[in-house]
């Protein structure tokens, strides 16, 4: 029976805008259009593969017929890898019964919302930001969102998150950001440990404390003069309270390899662990044997991240500065420098305007779709991200773009620009 009520999450959980504009993009390119598709935080593995060493050690791991289950905590020679790599490329340390395998960054962020948040437990989160809201709802958890403005490139800061501390059970921060692109500077990541280290202090012995989720699964790609900080080197004290979800994805290339890891205090990635076995979203096993392999490989590692990232970065320039021109004239856009991961914050101020003999562009929802149907342009917009649905910016992603057709792109923007009034 069709019209059969299912469980109320079911009945109240939203789908995905990027999932629903996706499938609206693939029925345009089936029908034949050319669309520049900036939407997905993927990447294109025809222009971005992963890296050769890593395939390789993928393929003779599934010829050594490591098919079987994986531990539920992670196979032991990769969580002591990943105890490598993070120390020498991050400077953290952590012991093997501190790190958690998954596959991905996904179901540990789900794992530690179930282990620390109760129904109608206050979640902190900046708006935008990626999932936060559908995980706080798959909680029943109160949102408490905090709107990052452009004047801090989209970054939360301490004023605003200081009055919603106390009774919080959760702080939820992601830097580098999706879908922005930008990060922490160091003071303000570092005033945020200071109050979340303060209002545990507050809290008795036998009170619940304030955990943090750092998501920084884009750590490693940051440009020009922009550095990663995390919450444990800034603050030692933050290590009792700080949850890393983290992983392959975005640093190799790799978001279909599903390997990722959190790491964190050893009771509350026991508890984890307990609600992921039950799940069972465990990485492969020879995925995981592969990877911990190639993460011990500097030499290969070191030669792949210059090439990548100068690969992304150069894409991501030459859009900012395709954006600065059309602004300088006169169009009324703009675009954030761009600083880490894959993504160009952009901004589109086009709502109100007509079209040119045609439609006027009364909202956001308009312009999105003015932009994909006349400039063939398919771009995020913040509010498939928790912003508001008049905000005006939107996330550009680079993982499949192709450097030789960014002029084209910006030729084809500036025609569309060109017929509003």
């Amino acid at each position: 029976m069709t019209n059969s009520k299912l469980s109320q999450l079911a009945e109240t959980l939203t789908g995905s805008e990027i999932v629903r504009l996706g499938n609206e993009i693939k029925e345009k390119m089936r029908l034949g259009e050319k669309i520049y598709n900036y939407t997905i935080g993927d990447f294109d593995p025809a222009i971005f593969p992963i890296p050769q060493g890593l395939e390789d050690d993928i393929i003779q791991s599934y010829r050594d017929h490591n098919t079987s289950y994986p531990p539920a905590e992670g196979a032991l020679e990769l969580r002591k890898s990943v105890s490598s790599f993070i120390s020498k490329y991050e400077g953290l340390e952590y012991g093997v019964n501190e790190i958690l395998i998954a596959a991905g960054g996904r179901p540990l962020i789900y794992s530690l919302y179930r282990a620390i948040v109760d129904k109608g437990d206050r979640v902190i989160y900046a708006v935008p930001s990626w999932n936060n809201n559908h995980y706080v709802h798959f909680m029943g958890g109160e949102h408490v969102m905090v709107d990052a403005l452009p004047e801090n490139n989209f970054m939360p800061v301490a004023a605003d998150i200081k009055p919603h501390l106390s009774g919080a059970s959760l702080l939820a921060l992601c830097s580098p950001l999706n879908p922005t692109g930008t990060a922490f500077v160091r003071g303000e990541l570092e005033a945020i440990c200071d109050m979340v280290i303060d209002e545990n202090k507050r809290r008795g012995d036998g009170d619940r404390k304030l955990y943090l989720m750092y998501d920084q699964m884009y750590w490693t790609l940051t440009f020009g003069d922009t550095v990663h900080y995390n919450p444990v080197t800034l603050r030692p004290e933050m290590r009792a309270y700080t949850i890393f979800i983290d992983g392959i994805s975005k640093v190799f290339a790799a978001t279909g390899v599903r390997v990722g890891w959190a790491m964190g205090p050893d009771y509350v990635l026991a508890k984890m662990k307990a609600i992921n076995s039950h799940v069972g979203a465990w990485a492969p096993m020879a995925e995981q044997k592969a990877v911990a392999n190639f993460l011990l490989r500097d030499d290969a590692i070191q030669v792949y991240m210059t090439r990548f990232k100068a690969e992304i970065e150069e894409r991501l320039r030459r859009i900012y500065e395709g954006f600065k021109q059309l602004q300088g004239e006169g169009f009324s856009v703009n675009a954030i420098p761009p600083q880490a991961a894959i993504y160009l914050t952009v901004q589109f101020a086009l709502a109100g305007k007509t079209v040119a003999g045609g439609a006027h562009l009364e909202n956001q929802a308009d312009v999105t779709a003015y932009l994909l149907n006349e400039a063939k342009l398919a771009v995020v917009p913040f509010y498939a991200f928790g912003a508001s649905r008049s905000s005006n910016w939107y996330r550009l992603s680079v993982g499949t773009c192709k450097k030789e057709e960014i002029g084209d792109m910006l030729n084809g923007l500036r025609a569309a620009l060109a017929k509003l009034h």
